[in-house]
């Protein structure tokens, strides 16, 4: 049931690591919302994030959490292993959920969740922040302006350099996160580039360990294409030794490329570059967003919304499903293994 559209929407985080805290973080400025629990299994860091919040309160048992009947959603961003247990534990608990992405470590997992948030009626959306970075937000609204006619194909990178010792992380180990970049940042770039062209059709593509001492992908390439042929050509490393971003989106009449993410990734900016009826060089607009990362609470006030409405999250189980099915299939085809 949707609460009352007056009424405060109760929310608790699970898992309080560094994005954990992000999403606390955010919640407090989403107007409406307010953190009742903050949850993960080292008591130190739930207390730190419940400090963050007055009145949160903190909790090293995420079933005593769901347990709580004031509360009305939860947001899970604990590790990969354990995201779509937790979720399908608050879907049969008739909780909304805002899963961190990927939302488990296979597509199977995502489907029992779907599933149960069927069967108890609770919205559940994928953490797919990146749709709400202000220069991706503006590329939307420009292609579904027309301005750039049909879209052709999609260019994206993103990748990073890890850090000293970053082979033995979590992230390393599939057992707990499912793979490596491709289902780590590779799927906020398949995520966007269904978001522009759709649904993809044909996967192709194969990943790659080039350089650290892990039994995960450190490289993947991608080439996906709909069934009208619009092709999105992908690749996701953490051998970036430049932090980077770019996902170029081109139309019949024009192109558009988002760099940068703020931070380490360089400001983020969209540059319209719109063909003249002569050709030749493009009439060029740049816009540039260097202020702070809002796409958290944007999403998250989003996902407020979606309770208040009972309206479907996009992206929702469906998309999150179908990003881990071209993850899981790229790595059969790799040689690696799937959970």
């Amino acid at each position: 049931m949707s609460p009352a559209a007056d009424a405060p929407l109760n929310f608790a985080v699970i898992g309080c690591g560094l994005i954990g805290k992000r999403r606390a973080a955010a919640l407090a400025q989403v107007p409406g919302a307010r953190l009742r629990w903050a949850c993960d299994l080292d008591a130190k860091r739930a207390s730190e994030a419940a400090m963050l919040v007055p009145g949160c309160g903190a909790a090293t048992d995420f079933r005593s959490v769901i347990a709580d009947a004031g509360v009305d959603a939860v947001v899970v961003s604990t590790l990969n292993a354990s995201l779509a247990p937790i979720a399908l534990a608050a879907a049969r608990a008739g909780k909304h959920a805002l899963i961190e992405k990927p939302g488990a470590l296979c597509a199977a997992e995502l489907r029992e969740v779907r599933d149960a948030a069927a069967a108890t009626n609770v919205r559940v959306r994928i953490g797919y922040n990146h749709r709400f970075h202000p220069g991706l937000v503006k590329a939307r609204e420009i292609v579904d302006s027309g301005a750039l006619g049909p879209l052709m194909f999609i260019r994206g990178r993103y990748g990073h350099g890890g850090r000293k010792g970053y082979d033995r992380e979590w992230r390393a180990d599939p057992k707990l996160s499912g793979g490596g970049e491709l289902i780590d940042q590779g799927v906020h770039l398949i995520d966007l580039a269904s978001w522009f062209l759709g649904d993809f059709t044909s996967v192709d593509g194969h990943a790659a360990t080039f350089f650290w001492d892990m039994r995960v992908d450190d490289n993947a390439f991608l080439s996906l294409r709909t069934a009208a042929g619009q092709t999105a050509w992908l690749h996701v490393s953490c051998t970036e030794w430049k932090n980077m971003f770019s996902l170029e989106i081109y139309g019949r009449y024009g192109k558009l490329s988002v760099d940068g993410l703020g931070g380490s990734y360089g400001t983020e900016r969209l540059t319209h570059y719109r063909m003249l009826p002569q050709m030749g060089p493009p009439e060029t607009t740049a816009w540039d967003f260097p202020s702070g990362d809002g796409s958290w609470a944007a999403e998250t006030a989003a996902f407020a919304e979606d309770i208040r409405r009972a309206r479907a999250p996009s992206p929702g189980l469906q998309e999150g499903i179908r990003a881990l099915e071209i993850v899981e299939s790229i790595y059969k085809k790799s040689g690696y293994p799937t959970p």
